[in-house]
């Protein structure tokens, strides 16, 4: 498929290059993070009821009608017709976390890059989608088909806004989620969370703590024992990492012990350093925690791929399977894990679960029942990958092949969608770290990306 340059459009595009960025701006400035609902209109709390708003309000003066689906998300379409092309995006963002060189709010430029939680993933994209779609109605383009734009605010969390959008409205077919990388991701690997309750039979260990959401890899862990174990502890981090480190204080008679790690999302945890792992490795060769600690640290392996659990491997299709010790809160002699596994498209979550509740069973471990989030496809062949490559391929000039990953997109909601960007090859990935930033010139690249893809599938 030829790609061919459109003037009208690359000059609206252009025209919109510092609204866009005043726009992400304001977004980013909200610290959209998920909380307690605080409204019937706010399911998810006051400040992603905000971010919703601002949205809204932003997607009106741009000339389009946005609708408010009772706070889970907004909607908004331009073009007519039947079978709509969906668009989702998300304006809800993990918490900042520690180690930032820049506010996480701020959405300071800097060198070219915008800083701040969500430029990456998804506010970002978010923006670039909704400009892209501003600039084929300056273009005066027509549609033979319409394209939904659907900003949600549920997705780090378990995107319950999809599913009520799905319940109320309903989801269109087919369309893309600028919410991954570039070229095009058209497999998306299974993701379970497994959450498992234990018993802490070592009295001297007061409590763990490490992780706020399994599917971030947790940058610091805190232990509390009792007694004077600081000299040990420091022996007992075997660690040769600049990026990591042990701290103790004796409080009150016991020793607090903190480690810092390298955080990174859950679908990537080599990129990170998993600091609950590391704790539990300096508690288990100073003997303290019992069981529930010495198979915890014997059975999470030092790796992501779950050899010691029993449940490594991969297939053609997708890759390996990889997991992420997320969460460890231990109290008062109880204990409790969440495990963020990533499992290959031909690999079945009940066989998984059965497995890792079987090896860690032996220190009375406990399975409970989570969220399964089963593995998604679409072929190659499909219409919907072929012009979407056509356009990046024509815009970037390369001749690149779609991919799979382990991250979970808005895209497995539909029949038949797709992650599209939007971060390109050789880019860092930022997504739920610290000092996430977009390249601004990538920004506004991106958006001319989903103009021509929308007019691809839509004109």
């Amino acid at each position: 498929m030829e790609f061919k340059a459109n003037p009208k459009l690359d000059a609206a595009l252009a025209a919109l290059e510092s609204d866009m960025i005043e726009t992400l701006q304001r977004w980013i400035r909200i610290p959209s993070v998920r909380a307690e609902r605080s409204a019937d209109n706010a399911p998810f709390g006051a400040e992603i009821r905000r971010a919703l708003d601002t949205a809204m309000a932003d997607v009106e003066r741009l000339g389009m009608k946005p609708r408010d689906i009772d706070g889970y998300c907004c909607d908004a379409e331009i073009g007519a017709g039947e079978n709509p092309l969906a668009v989702l995006a998300h304006l809800d963002v993990v918490p900042e976390g520690d180690g930032w060189d820049h506010d996480p709010y701020g959405a300071e430029i800097v060198d070219g890059k915008m800083y701040g939680r969500g430029t990456n993933d998804d506010k970002g994209p978010g923006v670039a989608a909704l400009f892209a779609m501003k600039a084929i109605l300056d273009a005066g383009i027509e549609l033979k088909r319409p394209c939904r734009l659907i900003l949600g605010c549920d997705e780090e969390c378990g995107m319950q806004d999809l599913e009520y959008y799905e319940e109320k409205i309903g989801l269109p077919d087919m369309g893309f989620s600028p919410d991954a990388e570039f070229p095009l991701i058209n497999t998306e690997k299974g993701i379970m969370q497994m959450k498992l309750q234990g018993v802490v039979t070592d009295e001297r260990l007061i409590s763990f703590a490490s992780g706020s959401r399994p599917n971030i890899v947790p940058g610091v862990a805190t232990a509390v024992v009792a007694g004077d174990w600081r000299e040990q502890a420091a022996d007992a981090f075997d660690v040769e990492d600049e990026d990591c480190a042990i701290e103790t204080e004796l409080v009150d008679g016991h020793t607090k012990i903190v480690v810092t790690g390298v955080p990174a999302h859950a679908s990537t945890p080599e990129q990170g350093k998993n600091a609950a792992k590391m704790l539990i490795a300096v508690l288990t060769k100073l003997g303290l925690g019992g069981a529930a600690i010495s198979l915890l640290d014997e059975a999470a392996g030092e790796g992501a791929a779950g050899v010691n659990l029993g449940i490594a491997g991969s297939d053609a299709v997708s890759g390996p399977l990889t997991i992420n010790l997320g969460i460890v809160n231990a109290a008062e002699g109880k204990i409790e894990i969440t495990f963020d596994c990533r499992y290959p498209v031909f690999f079945d979550d009940r066989t998984i679960g059965a497995t890792v509740q079987k090896r860690l069973a032996p220190a009375g471990y406990v399975l409970l029942p989570g969220r399964v989030s089963h593995p998604h496809h679409v072929p190659e062949s499909s219409e919907l990958v072929q012009k979407l490559m056509a356009v990046y391929n024509g815009i970037t000039g390369t001749n690149a092949k779609p991919f799979a990953i382990g991250g979970g997109t808005y895209a497995r909601h539909l029949k038949e969608g797709v992650a599209y960007g939007m971060m390109f090859p050789g880019e860092p990935e930022l997504a739920h770290q610290a000092n996430e930033y977009i390249d601004v010139a990538n920004y506004i690249k991106a958006a001319r990306i989903y103009a021509y893809a929308i007019v691809a599938l839509c004109a």
